[in-house]
């Protein structure tokens, strides 16, 4: 056992598992957290999917002078044979390759598991790591569905493990300011919280049989999915836009706007109604997600409001991918990761908010000292972000074909769901599609009990919040964690 291993086996003796965590709270400071200078305090790190996102994870952990990357992880051996090589020659050292990551968790030096595989497999790879000892780094939406989400919380408490959830903005000073500034109250009561996934999206290709990579296990990277031909041309990162694998753009860039948006509106919880519309619209391929689409939240006195548009459109209020939070007395604009500024009702800037932070870092802090409350993104905060995506696709998914005309009788009443629907058209529109040539997918409107993070008297809707388990890539059901 290493010298980190023995210390952390005393401080984990005295670990308090289900310490609870305010929402939404973070460090005073977003800047880069501080770097341990001694051998014996260096952190074996493992990273698990590293084609993409897990590219820059690697990149994170074998750049610092308190981390070591013992392994790397990946279904596809090409791609992880060549990162190998690539982190030997940042670090010195070269990693060991695995492709299955079960028998890298059975390595007594690896202190941490980062993972940026494909949605469906980042509860499992986070559970499975935290129930061998490990501290997890886990990508974003945490989960690809609602139960998974809240097993990952479980897990992290009865194991006492930290997990960070790869929601980078809540290390950035530009955000954490901004947000502060709507808490403090300087744009009035806010009412509405509205996310925008504003990022074109072309076509993945026609629907076929295509032929998996040779570098590939299928079978492990399948995981809890069924294995199926593969309908894409592209297995790599088109997964997102399938439903076994992925959550539509809501759960890939979205996710990072769903959260400030929850973090914003100051929710500890899910909401007690969702509904959600849209459609696959401007092309015909193998994409089964959609790539417009909107998802209204219902907290009651506040409303999320999210919105997906995959095809050219233009800005609101100068952001594409951003948040704005709209208030009595003016708004917020958040039109990045890092930066935002503040407007009165008259459009007058009266703020600006800027700064970045080092997440990874922040992670490492947390790692350190055994607290989740030194963590800007908990798994819980992961998780409830998550889960107001998946909600919204179960309410599209179990909703009909009718026409755009009778979405707004559907949602006449509702000033702010008939506007955004208005915007929403027009956005179509502008991309030369004829409203009464195609339909639109209006979902199921669904109250939500928050408490047991279920619907109210759905069944149907109910059965959607898990999904049926390839063996042996079973996510363990609530208790047996």
């Amino acid at each position: 056992m290493s010298r980190l291993s023995r210390r952390r086996f005393l401080e984990d003796s005295m670990f308090a598992a289900a310490a609870a965590v305010a929402a939404g709270g973070v460090r005073a400071s977003a800047a880069d957290e501080p770097q341990s200078k001694s051998p014996n305090e260096k952190i074996g790190v493992a990273c698990v999917g590293v084609r993409g996102q897990g590219k820059s994870h690697l990149g994170a952990y074998a750049s610092r002078n308190d981390t070591e990357v013992l392994y790397v992880c990946d279904v596809d051996e090409k791609v992880g044979r060549e990162r190998v090589k690539e982190v030997a020659a940042r670090q010195g050292r070269e990693p060991k390759y695995e492709q299955d990551l079960r028998r890298m968790l059975e390595d007594k030096s690896v202190d941490v598991v980062t993972t940026a595989t494909p949605n469906h497999w980042h509860a499992l790879v986070s559970i499975w790591a935290m129930q061998a000892g490990k501290d997890v780094y886990v990508e974003k939406p945490v989960s690809h569905n609602v139960s998974e989400g809240r097993r990952m919380v479980e897990t992290a408490r009865k194991h006492g493990r930290i997990c960070q959830t790869g929601t980078q903005c809540r290390s950035m000073k530009g955000s954490i300011d901004a947000i502060e500034y709507v808490h403090a109250g300087k744009i009035g009561e806010l009412s509405v919280a509205r996310g925008l996934c504003y990022k074109r999206r072309p076509s993945i290709g026609p629907k076929d049989n295509y032929p998996v990579p040779e570098s590939v296990n299928y079978d492990l990277w399948s995981g809890p999915a069924p294995v199926k031909p593969l309908t894409r041309r592209n297995l790599h990162y088109d997964w997102h836009w399938m439903w076994d694998y992925g959550n539509g753009d809501l759960g890939n860039q979205g996710i990072h706007q769903m959260d400030l948006a929850r973090w914003g509106l100051g929710t500890d919880g899910l909401s007690t109604a969702v509904l959600s519309y849209g459609g696959r619209f401007g092309y015909e391929d193998a994409g089964e997600t959609a790539n417009t689409q909107t998802i209204i939240h219902d907290y009651g006195d506040k409303t999320l409001v999210f919105e997906v548009r995959g095809l050219e459109t233009k800005d609101l209020r100068g952001a594409k991918v951003g948040v704005i939070f709209e208030g009595s007395d003016g708004y917020v604009v958040l039109t990045d990761y890092t930066a935002g500024a503040a407007f009165d009702r008259d459009g007058n800037k009266v703020a600006a908010f800027k700064g970045d932070g080092d997440h990874h870092g922040n992670f490492l802090t947390a790692v350190r000292s055994r607290k989740i409350e030194d963590l800007h993104a908990d798994i819980l905060q992961g998780h409830l972000s998550s889960a107001l995506c998946h909600l919204g696709n179960i309410s599209y998914r179990l909703g009909s074909k009718i026409k755009f005309s009778d979405g707004e009788m559907r949602l006449a009443g509702n000033d702010e769901a008939v506007n955004t629907l208005e915007r929403f058209s027009e956005h179509l529109r502008d991309n030369g599609l004829a409203l009464d040539k195609i339909e639109l997918g209006y979902g199921k409107e669904l109250r939500v009990d928050p408490e047991h993070e279920r619907f109210i008297d759905d069944s149907q809707a109910d059965l959607m919040l898990t999904r049926e388990y390839r063996a042996p890539f079973i996510v363990p059901p609530a208790g047996k964690v």
